[in-house]
This record gives structure tokens, C-alpha cells and sequence, in this order.
């Protein structure tokens, strides 16, 4: 997806948003546990660096990493009291084996945690309505329904879930769907162009999680190659094959996840 610009209006967009959303929480009697806000972020398999090394003067100057595209799909979600809620991870492919493996490092960790790994069914590996009917069905419909319960609050309590503007978010086939399988989940839209001002996840989160992911690749560079050099082997390979680096995948989730996962640091972005 295309990089958005700030429009020029932005102030009054995001004060008529922090309105609509203050009107909502009062009227609706909405508790800070049933605030949530999703966030989707590309995750690039091969990440290179900003940094190289070249001779001073030189007129090109190579990169490593930089011209990968193969990647997949995360989606962060977060709670207004400080909770996380599990990832989803949407990986181009058709079937079930375009999913990471079950014996991938990490993988049990994750299915308790309430991860979901989920295939495309497309070309590519954005979200599509399917993915997002997994995404309210397996994660945030069910969290919101034990907040509910922990809370002593009736089922019909309203809920209000933060999403941007996304052409599938705003399509009426979503919001209708949302509506009639879900009544008591209320969309609310962080306005067009705001997300990097208004939207808790990318303000405050993705960052750190994008630097836990690069981090946890990294190592992994680091180990296959220092293996290599420890058996002494003349030509240093590093394995770039989609299967591996997906199934690798899954630990670098793991990792950001736990990282990311404390209460301080995502309460920081309501603040």
C-alpha cells in the first residue's frame, strides 16, 4: 500500500476524531480494557542494513538487502489499559503449507499465546476480508468477550475497535458484516492520512516492534554464518530460501511480541 501524506487539515481531522471517540467512550459507558486499536505492517524477510561500507569518493556505492520484496503481513493490536493481544501474520500462498511449520522454533509458543498464522489465498500477502473475518472472529471478538467477563460486564456492552482507513476496512461489505456478526464491536477510523499522528500502534509501538524483528533476523545471520566459519567451510552462504526464512519467522514474532508485550510500554501511547 501506497505511503500516505499528512493532509494540511490534519489538526482539525484529528481533533474532530479525538471528539467523535470521546462521545463514543461517554455515551457508551466504554472501559479502558474495551478500547482496542489494530495496526497491519509489512515485515520484510531479508532486512538489510542502512549502513555499508564503500571508499571515500566512490560514484557507486552498493547495498545489501534493499531490493528484497518478499514479505509478509503482521497485524498489532492493542488495548487501551495496557494489554496486547495476539498476532495475527498473513503469508502469501494458497494453502497451508504457505504457512510457517508447526516444527518452526517458537511455534507452540505462539498457538498459546493465540497467534494466528494465516495464508493469503492471494498473490499477495496483504489482508483481505477473509483474513480480516479471522482477524474480529479469533482475536478480538474473543478478547473482548473475556474483558467482558473479567470485568463483570454484560455481553451487550458495547466495545469500540480503532482501525484505519483501509479500503477493505471502510468497504460497506466489512462494515456490514462487522455490524450484523458483531453488533456490539464499534469501528472507529483513525482519519486518512493520520496514522503516523492519531493511530496508538503506529505512534508508539511499531517502531519497537519493527526493531525487535530486525534484531532476531540479524541473529539469525549472525549464527548461520559464525556456524559456517566454525566448520570452516571457504564459501559463506547466507540461506535466503522463502521456506527457512519463514519458518524463522515465527521466533522473530515471538521475540517482538514479548518484547513489546509490557504493560508500560504500550501505555505509553494513550498518553
Amino acid at each position: 500500500r501506497t505511503a500516505q501524506k499528512t493532509p494540511t487539515n490534519w489538526e482539525d481531522l484529528c481533533e474532530r476524531a479525538f471528539l467523535r471517540l470521546a462521545y463514543t467512550i461517554k455515551e457508551e459507558d466504554i472501559p479502558s480494557a474495551l478500547y482496542v486499536n489494530s495496526d497491519q505492517t509489512q515485515v520484510v524477510y531479508a532486512q538489510g542494513s542502512n549502513l555499508t561500507w564503500a571508499k571515500t569518493g566512490a560514484k557507486q556505492v552498493s547495498t545489501v538487502g534493499n531490493d528484497e520484496k518478499r514479505a509478509f503481513t503482521v497485524v498489532v493490536s492493542i488495548a487501551n489499559d495496557g494489554t496486547m493481544l495476539p498476532l495475527q501474520a498473513i503469508y502469501q500462498g494458497y494453502s497451508k503449507v504457505s504457512r510457517p511449520s508447526p516444527s518452526a522454533p517458537n511455534y507452540e509458543n505462539c498457538m498459546n499465546a493465540g497467534f494466528r498464522f494465516e495464508y493469503s489465498n492471494t498473490k499477495t500477502y496483504w489482508s483481505t476480508h477473509g483474513t480480516m473475518h479471522s482477524l474480529v472472529d479469533e482475536i478480538i471478538a474473543p478478547y473482548f468477550e473475556q474483558r467482558k467477563k473479567e470485568l463483570g460486564l454484560p455481553q451487550t456492552q458495547k466495545s469500540i475497535w480503532q482501525i484505519d482507513v483501509w479500503s477493505v476496512h471502510r468497504s460497506e461489505e466489512f462494515r456490514t458484516w462487522t455490524k450484523n456478526k458483531h453488533p456490539t464491536i464499534i469501528l472507529n477510523f483513525v482519519p486518512g492520512g493520520c496514522t503516523g499522528l492519531f493511530q496508538p500502534c503506529d505512534v508508539g509501538i511499531q517502531r519497537v516492534f519493527k526493531h525487535s524483528l530486525k534484531r532476531s533476523y540479524h541473529s539469525d545471520i549472525v549464527q548461520e554464518l559464525s556456524e559456517q566459519l566454525a566448520r570452516k567451510e571457504s564459501y559463506l552462504v547466507v540461506d535466503k530460501r522463502i521456506g527457512i526464512l519463514r519458518d524463522r519467522s515465527v521466533t522473530w514474532l515471538w521475540d517482538a511480541f514479548t518484547t513489546v508485550n509490557k504493560s508500560d510500554i504500550v501505555k505509553k501511547v494513550s498518553k
